[in-house]
Parts: structure tokens; sequence; C-alpha cells
């Protein structure tokens, strides 16, 4: 292995690791939202819990690495080289920071692969990407997922007010208060089992590129054990703005609905996480808040937050997939090229951070309401 590859190869770890980070804040939401909005666990509890069950997680499957590191990319037909792996992370990376900004719950699967794919395509040619497994592994189970978690969500919640509607109120919330405490650590811990393989799948593919482990083989202890603490770190750090738009922008959720979304969530993850389908937990909780909220008769779904949250899933493929071309391009011209893709990565970075700074969130203002960007536009439907 020569210096160049050497060099660029320490980069994508490095850079894996930094997605993986913004994958943990990103997507915190996505375990904790409503028990933080329905107060079954305060703010800072909640992330060290998914923190800690992210970590958990991480170690118990590697069916998913194993379909990014030996399934997407045709790494046996094509010379893909490291530095492609490198433009497709920063598109992801990129694009997960520019929706965390404004509190998109967005994909960051999808802007994985939206970045990886654009970059090899780049890189190496259309015939570089195995496009079967692209729809079979990743877009059909982003079509279909979010569906399932909430019908599932939908039916849970009407079944549950059906068995307590003449139990007292405060009965009610008081005992799903406590499930909501297991429902939303199985859905950290279902987390861990989906997502943080997605890094480790990356980190596989880069090694298996430049012939410094096997075709086909499982990810490195070392690996998965660097993934499973950097997805920890970034859920601890807590996602607050993405956690604000799912707890309070899709609709004004209390325990019974939030214990109905979350055991749904956390089943259609573990199970997608059984067999190798790298779906997006993000559209899987979504899903199961809005089914929720549609279960309870008098509720409201915000559809105007909704609709802006399906633009994002829609787009965040092919906004990665430009921008981990456009990085491509850049650092396949040579080792300036990949400096130079590195350089304006961490401008666009700090400008981002720098912009959301002007209005932070965090655990003190995370259920305020008031401040929910995408609640501009007040347009609720009543539930059937």
């Amino acid at each position: 292995m020569d210096i160049f590859t050497l060099v660029v190869v320490g980069l994508v770890i490095i850079t894996a690791l930094t997605f993986d980070f913004t994958n943990g804040f990103h997507d915190t939401a996505n375990a904790m939202a409503t028990s933080i909005a329905t107060g079954a666990l305060k703010p800072k509890t909640a992330v060290i819990a998914a923190g800690t069950l992210n970590l958990i997680g991480a170690f118990l499957s590697t069916e998913v690495a194993n379909t990014i590191s030996g399934g997407i990319i045709n790494e046996q037909q094509v010379t893909i080289g490291p530095e492609f792996i490198l433009a497709g992370l920063l598109g992801a990376i990129i694009w997960n920071l520019l929706t965390w900004l404004v509190g998109l719950p967005s994909s960051s699967s999808h802007a994985l692969f939206g970045g990886l794919v654009g970059a090899v395509i780049v890189g190496a040619g259309v015939e570089g990407v195995n496009f079967a497994a692209v729809a079979m592994k990743v877009l059909i189970p982003a079509l279909v997922s979010p569906v399932v978690a909430g019908l599932a969500a939908f039916c849970a919640t009407r079944l549950i007010y059906a068995i307590v509607k003449r139990m007292k109120e405060g009965e009610v919330e008081s005992g799903f208060r406590h499930g909501q405490t297991i429902t939303a650590c199985l859905v950290a811990l279902s987390h861990g089992t989906n997502d943080a393989q997605k890094t480790m799948g990356i980190i596989t593919l880069a090694l298996i590129a430049v012939g410094a482990q096997p075709s086909g083989s499982d990810p490195q202890l070392w690996v998965i054990a660097a993934c499973g603490i950097t997805i920890a770190a970034g859920t601890y750090m807590g996602g607050w703005r993405v956690i604000r738009t799912l707890g309070k922008g899709l609709t004004e959720i209390n325990t019974p609905q939030g214990f109905a979304a979350e055991a749904s969530s956390a089943t259609t993850i573990l199970v997608s996480s059984h067999l190798g389908f790298a779906l997006s937990t993000t559209q899987v909780c979504s899903g199961s808040i809005i089914g929720s909220g549609l279960g309870k008769k008098g509720s409201e779904v915000n559809w105007s937050v909704a609709g802006r949250m399906l633009i994002a899933w829609l787009v965040t493929f092919p906004a990665a997939g430009v921008i981990g071309a456009a990085a491509c391009a850049l650092t396949k011209t040579g080792f300036a090229g990949v400096i130079a893709t590195v350089v304006l990565a961490l401008i666009a970075g700090f400008v981002i951070f720098r912009l959301s700074r002007r209005n932070p969130v965090n655990s003190m203002n995370v259920n305020d309401r008031a401040d929910v960007k995408l609640n501009a536009e007040p347009a609720t439907a009543h539930a059937a």
C-alpha cells in the first residue's frame, strides 16, 4: 500500500466515524423524541440511555454492514478507490448537517447511500453500482417500512384506547409512562443494530478496496467497537432540533400513543436488521408517530410538517448523490484534490454550525413548540 493510498484510507476511516457521529446526534430523535415529548424520560436521561443502548446494539448483528460492504457496490467488477468512498461520505455528512440545521428528520442512511452511489458513478461508472441491491435492500424498504410501522402504531393505539377507555386518565398516563421507558430503550437498541452497522460497512468496504481485507468478510472487531462508541457519543450529544420536530412538530402525543409508536418502530427495525435491510430508522419512527396520531380520535396531525418531511425523504438520496459526485470529481484528480475536498467540507460544516448558533435548541427548550420553524404553517387535519 503506497503513501497516498494509506493517507486516503486514514481519511476515509476518520470521515466515516465523523459521519457515524452525525448519524448519532441526527437520529437520537428516532429513539427518544416521543418519550421526551410525553415526559416519560427527562431529556438528558433519554440521550444517555439511547447512547448506551446504541453501543450495545452495534455488537448484536453485522447483517446490514455486510449488505453495504458486499452488496451495494460491485467492488469485484470495477476498481473502487478509497477516495471515491471518502467523497461519498462527505456528501452524506454535508447533507446530514444541512437537514439537522433546519430540524428535518431526514434519513442519514439514504444520505450515506446516495453520497456513495453518486461518488462511485463519477469515479468508476454506473457499472460500479449494484442497482438491484440498492432497490431491494434500500429503496423498497424505504417505501414499505414507514407504512408498516405506521399501520402497526395506528392499530396498537386504537387497541390501547379501547382497552383503557374505562380507566382514569391519570392511571393510564402513569402506567404507560413506565412502559414507554422500556419501548424507548428497545428503539435505541434496534437503532444500534441498524445504523451503527452502516459505518462499519463503509470502513470494511474501504479496507476491501485496498486489499487490506478479503472481499465478503465481516467487519473486524476494532471497526465494530469504533463505530459503536462513535455513534453512542453522537447520540449523547442529542439531536435536539430533530427531537423537537418529531416530538412536537408532527402531532401532540401522550404516553399510550408514545408507547404504541415506539413498540411499532422497534419491532420493524429489529426485523429489518435481521434481514439485512439498511432501512431508514428516521422514516420508520416518523411513520409510527403519524400512525399513533391518527389512531387516537380527536388527535391532530400536522400534515404541513409531514409533507415537508416527505419531500426531504424524497430528495435526500439524489441530493447527497449530487454532493458525493461533485466531491468525487475533485478527489479523483489526485492528492491535492483530496485535500481540497476535505478542506471545503470542513468550511461548509463550520458555516452550518455557526448558523445553528443563531437559534440554539437544547435539552432546556426541546419541548417548546413556539420555536419549531417547521410549524410556521398551522395546517393540521383531524384524525378520523
